[in-house]
Formats: structure tokens, C-alpha cells, sequence
């Protein structure tokens, strides 16, 4: 593995790992640009239909931002450093096949922040997240704030900002913020079967599954409905629509084209 973000395919599943395990994954100006890279070259590609997010080692998924490179920014290099790591948050969240955070130890600040990006988070047990940004004096700010809302409600992700709290796997689970909880040895097996099961549905049902509830979240329910309503009608022009159902009355495994 070289680079700071190091790419596995393995048919239509791809991992991407973070590679910086000198400094715990931390995320810097050259890593963020890394795995913008990496992520946009999966997606490019056409045939891979579910990624994985991890970080290299067993020690962390991604520590937290480079402290050492912010710690003498002003507030227009702050805002900049912002902006960059926003980026490759909106990336993974936008991306039009879904992407899984595998959280292999700690997911820190920007860390945590990167795994809410990703459609949903499976943890090592052990794997410890939290956002301690108030404790160096500054707040989240590639979008930790906002998602972490979305994932656990206001008054946790209240409590779990303001405080600094660093819980375990066991209590992001149980709050919501992880999906599951996996022994250490089993993480990215069971993520990658989840990613194979993903991608053998219809990639094009696939896609539009994730931005209906992308965009549902921030839309009343009436609008984010007629939103689905849209989404759903434009299927049946597809011809994967057409095989899925052939398939079903034939009692066949469907092939899809993605078209």
C-alpha cells in the first residue's frame, strides 16, 4: 500500500484506505486531496457499485484533523482548511453508489465527521468516536455539527459536542450513530458482505434509494414524498426495471446493465 489513500477492488466493491498510519490517518491538506482522488476515480469507473471507507492499522479509522497543520492558521487559512475537508465530505455523501464506513479504531473530530458522511457506519468493537473540537478551543467544521444531528437528534449530538465525549462503539450503537458493532478481526469481512449484498441489487434503484433520502431529510414530508414519487416513476423507463421484474415472474437471478 502506498500513498496517502490506497484503493482494493474486488468485483463491484471497492475499499478505500486511508493511509497515514504514522499519524493515525489524520487527515491533512495532501490526504483530504488523496482520497478525493480515490473516491472520484471508484466512482468514474462505472462498474463498482459500493464502497468501503477505512483507515490503515488497527489503531485508527481517522484520528481527527492534522493538529500540527492547523494549529497556526488564521481564520482565512482556517476557513480554507474548511472548505477542503468539506469537499471531500460532500463528495462521499453525494456519490451516486453508497459508501460504508468500516471504523477500525479511533474516528475523532474530522474523522467522525468523514464517517457521517458515508451512507451508514459499522465499528470494530473497541473503536472509539467523538468530536473533542471544544476542547482545543474551535468546533467541527466539515459538517459534524449538521450531520451528527441527522444521525442522533439535537440534544445528543448537544451533549456529545459540547462536552467533547469520546464514547465507545457499544454507545455510538446504542445512540445511533454506528449501525452495527463487529469484533475487530470481523469488521471488514462483514462490511464487505454488506457491500456485496448492496451491490447486487439495481444500481440505478440503488442510486436513487440514496437521494431520495439524501434529499428527503432537508425537504418537508409532502415535497420529499412527491420527490420519491419522481424518482420511482423515472425507474420504469429504465431497462433494468424491465429485467428486474422479467426476472422475478421468471424466477431468475436478474442481470443488470445499469441503464
Amino acid at each position: 500500500m502506498s500513498g496517502r489513500a490506497a484503493i482494493a477492488r474486488d468485483g463491484a466493491v471497492a475499499t478505500v484506505t486511508v493511509n497515514r498510519p504514522e499519524a493515525r490517518n489524520a487527515l491533512d491538506g495532501e490526504t483530504i486531496d488523496a482520497l478525493i482522488k480515490a473516491l472520484t476515480e471508484v466512482e468514474r469507473e462505472g462498474v463498482i457499485r459500493c464502497a468501503i471507507l477505512t483507515g490503515a492499522g488497527d489503531r485508527a479509522f481517522v484520528a481527527g484533523a492534522d493538529i500540527k497543520a492547523m494549529a497556526g492558521l488564521d481564520p482565512i487559512g482556517a476557513r480554507s482548511f474548511s472548505e477542503h475537508g468539506r469537499r471531500l465530505c460532500d463528495l462521499v455523501e453525494g456519490m451516486s453508489i453508497p459508501v460504508i464506513a468500516a471504523v477500525n479504531g479511533f474516528a475523532l473530530g474530522a474523522g467522525c465527521e468523514l464517517a457521517l458522511a458515508c451512507d451508514f457506519i459499522y465499528a470494530a468493537r473497541g473503536a472509539k468516536l467523538g468530536f473533542p473540537e471544544v476542547g482545543l478551543g474551535v468546533i467541527p467544521g466539515m459538517g459534524g455539527t449538521q450531520r451528527l444531528i441527522g444521525r442522533v437528534g439535537v440534544a445528543r449530538a448537544r451533549e456529545l459536542i459540547y462536552s467533547a465525549a469520546v464514547i465507545d462503539a457499544d454507545e455510538a450503537a446504542r445512540i445511533g450513530l454506528v449501525n452495527a458493532v463487529v469484533e475487530p478481526a470481523e469488521l471488514l469481512a462483514r462490511v464487505r458482505a454488506v457491500a456485496a449484498a448492496i451491490a447486487r441489487q439495481a444500481p440505478l434503484a440503488v442510486d436513487a434509494a440514496k437521494r431520495a433520502i439524501l434529499r428527503g431529510g432537508d425537504l418537508p414530508l409532502k415535497s420529499g414524498v412527491d420527490f420519491e414519487q419522481q424518482l420511482f416513476a423515472a425507474l420504469f423507463a429504465s431497462a433494468d426495471q424491465e429485467e428486474g421484474m422479467r426476472a422475478f415472474v421468471d424466477k431468475r437471478a436478474p442481470t443488470w446493465t445499469g441503464k
